[in-house]
C-alpha cells in the first residue's frame, strides 16, 4: 500500500511540475504527504516533519493555482481576481 501511495504522489507531483491539474493534484499529493508524514510518525520509521513540510507546500499551491507559464493557464486563462474600490 505504502509504494501505491508514493506511486499516486509522484504521479500528483509531475502533475504539478508542469502545471496541470494543480488544484486536484495539489489537494491529492498534500492528502498522500500527510498520510505519509502519519504514518512515519505512528511507526517510528523515519522523520514525519519533511512529508508534514512537502504537504503543507502542496496545500498552499492548490490554493494558490497555476503560475502564468502553466498548462493550466494556457487551457483555462488566467485567473484574475478584482477588488471592488470603497
Amino acid at each position: 500500500m505504502f509504494v501505491a501511495l508514493e506511486i499516486v504522489g509522484v504521479a500528483a507531483g509531475i502533475a504539478l511540475l508542469v502545471g496541470s491539474f494543480t488544484p486536484v493534484a495539489g489537494v491529492l499529493a498534500a492528502f498522500i504527504k500527510a498520510w505519509i508524514a502519519i504514518w512515519r510518525f505512528s511507526s517510528h520509521s523515519g522523520e514525519p516533519w519533511i512529508a508534514l513540510t512537502h504537504a503543507i507546500l502542496c496545500a498552499v499551491l492548490a490554493m494558490v493555482g497555476p503560475g502564468a507559464w502553466s498548462i493550466d493557464a494556457r487551457r483555462f486563462g488566467r485567473k484574475h481576481i478584482d477588488l471592488p474600490d470603497r
